[in-house]
């Protein structure tokens, strides 16, 4: 039987609240905790890992990357990420096609994404630049978010890659 992980980063609660989702979604042997609370080479003991992450500007945290860089060779894995931005925009892909190469010598076998509440502290100051007018106009949008939906687009993700990963 394989062992999974299902890590996350979460500042605001959404990819942690989509973390809960894919954990109640797998069978098997199984564990959940925030990134920062991994052990040295701890993803080793794991055939499957989900790791999860907010989208910041366009990118991934840095205590993401730094699992990501530590992920052994050929190990499976899937990425999910939440985002203030329409779903399948530009700005949401980035930090999901970044993760891909960052982990190219593991076999990624999906990837989820949705969107999440972004905090009004957030959008307050990104309103101040005109740059981000716009991005801010939409990610205003996102308020309530992850729904039920994206609960539901989360399980469905999660089974499909215990699927995948069993045909291995």
């Amino acid at each position: 039987m394989s062992k999974i992980l299902i890590t996350y980063f979460s500042k605001t609660g959404n990819t942690k609240i989509i973390a809960e989702a894919i954990f109640k979604t797998v069978d098997g042997e199984k564990a959940i905790k925030p990134v920062k609370e991994l052990l040295d080479n701890e993803l080793e003991g794991y055939s499957l890992i989900f790791i999860g992450f907010p989208v910041y500007s366009h990118s991934i945290p840095f205590p993401v990357e730094a699992v990501l860089k530590n992920i052994p060779p050929n190990k499976k894995t899937a990425f999910f990420s939440t985002h203030g931005s329409l779903t399948g925009s530009r700005l949401a892909r980035e930090a999901l096609e970044y993760a891909t190469v960052m982990t190219s010598k593991t076999k990624l076998l999906g990837t989820f994404t949705c969107r999440g509440k972004v905090s009004p502290e957030a959008l307050e100051v990104l309103g101040k630049s005109p740059e981000h007018k716009a991005w801010v106009e939409m990610a205003a949008s996102a308020d309530t978010h992850p729904d039920e939906n994206d609960l539901e687009d989360a399980a469905s993700f999660a089974r499909w890659i215990m699927t995948l990963a069993a045909q291995d």
